[in-house]
């Protein structure tokens, strides 16, 4: 199953979102509010797909966080819900200028 923006924008402004311990862990790690999580869904875009993850298909959005900072976050779908994996600021060495591609596979 391929994802697409508008799955993941409305799942997320229905609220119907799964924090997972592993996101909070990091977000709190890499000073990453919780609110730019979401304003990266409004304004970002998929770069990768994942149809194949367990326990459900994601993606790896590219957008920004409410200060202008390029922020990827991954997320899956499943149950009717987001479930957020993880979100971190790209680092320039391992992707290319804009941050939509990876530079080492």
């Amino acid at each position: 199953m391929e994802l697409n923006l508008d799955i993941l924008r409305e799942l997320c402004n229905n609220r119907a979102i799964k924090w997972t311990a592993h996101v909070l862990t990091r977000l709190q790690e890499r000073n990453i509010n919780p609110s730019d999580i979401k304003h990266c869904l409004g304004t970002g875009r998929i770069i990768e797909q994942y149809p194949d993850d367990y326990p459900y298909p994601s993606c790896l959005v590219l957008g920004s966080t409410k200060a202008g900072a390029a922020l990827h976050v991954v997320i899956g779908v499943g149950e009717g819900f987001l479930w957020l994996i993880t979100a971190y600021y790209p680092d320039p060495d391992k992707w290319n200028d804009d941050f939509s591609i990876r530079k080492e596979r």
